[in-house]
């Protein structure tokens, strides 16, 4: 269109705003804003929010709070939507800022703030203010009952404030019709089992799964992670499974890597070691990468209480090639080793550790080195750097497979910090060389 002559409209440029920021192109975006300041249109709210939703989702909130001022006319829209991205920033303090100051631009509270409020008293566990949003729900919001999207924000509030009393009234009232009939979804359903699993009441979080299931609500994906991990928690090992099994086959929805590493750790606590590696080796077939660290971990720790050796070497391997710094990694396979006695593989994990600590802080001694320097480097100088083999974190040598009883241990964990001291010097010859560069730079001036 713009090529061809024609002129854009709001129309256009807020669909064009919405195209870039679902497929997170930041500069398209860029370009559309600096067409919209050249023509003029942003003056227009419609705009304006657009772009706000843009820089927001996009997580450049200082762009998206800057945009917001901009805007000569605001309505609660683009509001709601600078409030979005303080809340996915954790910007709790900057949100609340921005809901006292609406009143002054002569701004409603619709339901997006109201939720996003109390999304922002969970974040900073402010039961008080959370109470006093309720109230004025009660107050101003019309048939509050029937609104399960709010009831559902007041549920995670209370939730994770520790009150769980207070969520199940919640939970219970929402939903309530004339005539005692109840309509409530799988979101405000969802809520509350994350509320009991995350207090520890994880008996009540099984209950209430089943009650779902009863009133004929379809579970979703986080449902099953909740419920997964309380029967890990209360010991069902059998119905943690079957509700696993009926997530594909029943449900038709695709298992992700935290209902694996439940499941996963699930099998360990009972013992099972041979299904939970069948069940990872089913994981990794369906290209789930390498797993995740609590999987590994779980793993770990069960080979550490049933003094599996080599599968806790594989495990370790697996989990520090996700994690190098992670030190409990290295504690579990220590205290491994130290039951059957392999003292020498202690002193060389233990090595192995100090050396990626070393390699850590040559980086950080590196960057600020820099900073003293006043040396401001470019971007593409950043990406160049974040990309070279150098300045990455060594792995240990990659294991696809279990590895067999006769491999040699000692051998590999040389040979990994070797690769490390090698990476150590490179930098150290990095920093020395940007070292001459300044004085170079500095020279001509002192003359």
């Amino acid at each position: 269109m713009h090529f061809n002559g024609i002129s854009l409209d709001t129309y256009a440029l807020c669909g064009s705003l919405t195209a870039s920021s679902s497929l997170r192109n930041v500069e398209f975006g860029r370009q559309i804003h600096s067409h919209v300041e050249k023509s003029g249109w942003l003056s227009s709210v419609f705009v304006g929010s657009a772009l706000v939703d843009l820089y927001a989702k996009l997580s450049l909130i200082a762009d998206a709070a800057l945009m917001f001022d901009e805007i000569p006319v605001k309505n609660s829209v683009c509001a709601n939507a600078l409030l979005s991205g303080f809340c996915e920033a954790n910007l709790w303090v900057k949100g609340l800022e921005l809901v006292r100051k609406m009143p002054e631009l002569s701004l409603d509270y619709d339901h997006f703030t109201l939720s996003a409020i109390l999304r922002s008293c969970a974040g900073l566990s402010a039961v008080q203010l959370g109470r006093q949003v309720h109230g004025y729900l009660i107050r101003k919001v019309y048939n509050l009952v029937e609104d399960v999207f709010l009831h559902s924000s007041l549920v995670e509030m209370y939730g994770k404030c520790g009150l769980v009393v207070q969520a199940l009234q919640v939970f219970s009232l929402a939903g309530l019709r004339l005539g005692g009939e109840k309509r409530r979804d799988v979101v405000l359903w969802t809520s509350m089992l994350g509320v009991y699993g995350r207090n520890g009441h994880f008996e009540e979080v099984v209950l209430l799964f089943k009650e779902m299931l009863k009133e004929g609500i379809k579970p979703d994906e986080v449902a099953f992670v909740t419920v997964i991990s309380a029967c890990r928690h209360t010991g069902q090992i059998g119905l943690g499974l079957e509700y696993f099994d009926s997530l594909t086959h029943v449900y038709k929805l695709n298992p992700g890597l935290e209902h694996y590493s439940c499941v996963v750790d699930l099998l360990c606590r009972a013992g099972q070691l041979d299904k939970a590696m069948k069940l990872v080796n089913e994981m990794l077939q369906k290209g789930h990468n390498n797993g995740s660290v609590p999987l590994w971990v779980a793993l770990l720790s069960a080979c550490c209480d049933h003094e599996n050796v080599e599968l806790g070497k594989f495990a370790a391997q697996k989990a520090l090639e996700l994690d190098p710094q992670n030190v409990g990694i290295y504690v579990q396979l220590s205290n491994l080793y130290a039951r059957f006695g392999m003292w020498d593989e202690i002193g060389q994990l233990r090595e192995l550790h100090s050396i990626f600590s070393n390699s850590t802080k040559v980086l950080e001694s590196a960057s600020f080195q820099l900073q003293e320097s006043g040396w401001e480097p470019s971007p593409s100088f950043l990406a160049h750097v974040q990309n070279h083999p150098a300045v990455t974190f060594p792995r240990l040598p990659a294991a696809s497979t279990l590895p067999p009883p006769e491999a040699d241990e000692p051998l590999l964990l040389a040979a990994a910090g070797q690769q490390v001291q090698g990476h150590i010097a490179k930098l150290r010859r990095q920093i020395s060389v940007i070292d001459g560069h300044n004085q170079q730079l500095k020279s001509p001036s002192d003359q």
